[in-house]
């Protein structure tokens, strides 16, 4: 294996921290459509961790209930993830459509999520697997094949990257970032959709240049947000679409709207556009550190709650902790980044020199 550059991993390089509140629902996303009065509204949030990974096949479900409602105007309300790339599908089937949101990128929740391929991250919970994994899979298989044709492009907002998961224990012991009262979640991708992800392999001991004993390497699919966001706005304006600034307080304001045909893509905003109490906030606090162009690979180590991704826009070191689950609270917390990047640093301080 090739020696690895070094990730300049110190505090005086970071030049951003965020939070995203990722909008977890035990029965997985809502994604379906409610008459009241006049109107058709199709409900499409609530998509956990997996909302940029899954964005093009929800946006596909949402597109068939608004056929559905026979209307050929349809205003779709939230410019994230979602709402961007459903606002896209029904303009590409035939639909007049605008977009009304309070932010629009890079400052809506979506912008500060981690970037990364990860379809079944927080998306249902074990007990409710079975019967939304055939949903799951369509929407997997949907957005993996339309992530492929975005590849190549001016500005890179997706790429393939290398991730290096390392560990203290083998990894059948070891989990991913579950904070206490977490239920058990699904293993999708593993098991529904191997067929179309590469494969990953386990590093053997003379080779291996970190100081864990157990790291395993793989491929992963990564979007450089800013980028990507912009891909997607400059498709949504050249068709035609316009983004109008509104922002709703109750349900009631669903009657206000011109268009008959609404999509509701709020994602977190609907626990409390809606009162929906079956989402669940999961904190996650990021930072990023000043770009290493140099640097083709990312880290996961998971037993000290810490990971790096080597995004365009600046290596992101994503925190991790017992907290996060359940947890609405949006305020940065420098110490948890500042602890993050520490304890990166610590690991690569002891990597193996060429």
């Amino acid at each position: 294996m090739s020696p690895l550059k070094r990730i300049e991993a110190r505090p005086d390089r970071i030049v951003t921290m965020n939070v995203c509140t990722r909008p977890f629902r035990a029965q997985g996303p809502r994604i379906e459509l409610e008459k009241a009065g006049a109107k058709s509204i199709v409900h499409n949030y609530g998509h956990g961790g997996s909302g940029w990974s899954l964005s093009w096949g929800t946006a596909v479900l949402a597109k068939s209930l608004v056929a559905e409602a026979m209307n050929k105007e349809v205003a779709v309300i939230g410019c994230g993830a979602i709402g961007l790339t459903t606002a896209i599908q029904c303009q590409r089937a035939g639909y007049k459509v605008k977009i009304y949101a309070k932010e629009r990128p890079p400052y809506v929740r979506s912008s500060f999520a981690t970037g990364i391929w990860s379809p079944d991250s927080r998306i249902v919970d074990l007990a409710h697997a079975d019967s939304f994994a055939q949903k799951w899979e369509m929407m997997a298989r949907i957005s993996f094949r339309r992530y492929q044709t975005l590849l190549g492009l001016t500005g890179t907002p997706v790429e393939w990257t290398t991730i290096f998961r390392a560990s203290d224990t083998p990894f059948s012991e070891t989990g991913h970032y579950e904070a206490k009262g977490e239920p058990a979640y699904p293993t999708f991708e593993r098991d529904l959709i191997g067929d179309i992800t590469p494969r990953s392999w386990d590093i053997p001991a003379h080779m291996n240049p970190f100081p864990v004993p157990y790291v395993r390497r793989y491929p992963l699919l990564m979007f450089n947000i800013s980028e990507y966001s912009r891909v997607l706005m400059g498709e949504f304006i050249q068709n035609g679409g316009e983004i109008v600034t509104r922002e709703l307080t109750s349900p009631s304001d669903f009657a206000n709207f011109d268009e008959n045909t609404l999509v509701n893509c709020t994602g977190y905003g609907a626990r409390t556009l809606l009162g929906d109490d079956s989402i669940t906030p999961v904190r996650g606090q990021t930072c990023k550190l000043i770009p290493q162009p140099e640097v083709k690979y990312g880290i996961q180590y998971f037993n000290k709650h810490v990971s790096v991704y080597p995004r365009r826009d600046g290596l992101l070191v994503q925190a991790g902790g017992d907290h996060d689950f359940g947890n609405p609270a949006a305020n940065i917390d420098p110490e948890e980044s500042l602890s993050a990047v520490a304890r990166l640093a610590d690991f690569i301080a002891a990597m193996k020199t060429a």
